[in-house]
């Protein structure tokens, strides 16, 4: 009888280590989990606004310009649509549809343009850029960029803003995409 109840204690104890080594795995994976999901950046950005280059007006009569992240304005320009997808990777998928003048004598016409795409991460006084290669733009204002942004993005990016900007010369901004914010439930 001593055996039996020997026996049993044994595979009591066996059997609480293997519960305890499992709940450890568990947690650890958890704990894994968590982590993992809080390196992944993915940003996507639905639709966009075109260029409104002047924000108003001062008393004195200084104009205003929209100046963003540092980034000067281009004259007026309208964009139909714009679709960007950028992975904690770097890398950046944009489709934008019929960027266009929208102003001038050339309204209307894409003025023989080139863009790319500029990721800023963080607030406006220390924010960082990732810019994409250039692409013409198709006659109709469309575009597509399928490329690697550069420098490597961090492991994180507050305050994310995407410019599509002028790839001649001064790198002005001809519209802004709109951060899609993913529900968190």
């Amino acid at each position: 009888m001593s055996n039996n109840r020997s026996e049993k204690s044994r595979n009591s104890k066996a059997d609480r280590t293997m519960v305890r080594g499992l709940l450890l795995a568990l947690i650890a994976l958890a704990i894994a989990g968590v982590a993992s999901a809080q390196e992944n950046m993915d940003l996507t950005f639905r639709g966009a606004i075109g260029v409104i280059p002047v924000t108003g007006v001062a008393a004195n009569g200084a104009v205003n310009l929209n100046v963003v992240r540092g980034v000067n304005p281009a004259g007026p320009w309208r964009i139909a649509d714009l679709d960007a997808d950028v992975r904690s990777d770097g890398h950046i998928r944009v489709k934008g549809r019929g960027l266009l003048l929208a102003a001038g004598n050339g309204i209307g016409t894409n003025a023989g343009a080139s863009v790319f795409a500029t990721l800023f991460c963080g607030s406006a006084a220390t924010a960082t850029a990732h810019s994409s290669n250039r692409v013409a733009l198709e006659v109709d204002g469309d575009f597509r960029i399928d490329d690697l942004l550069s420098p490597a993005l961090p492991t994180s990016c507050d305050t994310p803003v995407l410019l599509i900007r002028n790839a001649a010369g001064s790198g002005v901004w001809f519209a802004a995409g709109i951060p899609e914010l993913k529900s968190r439930d």
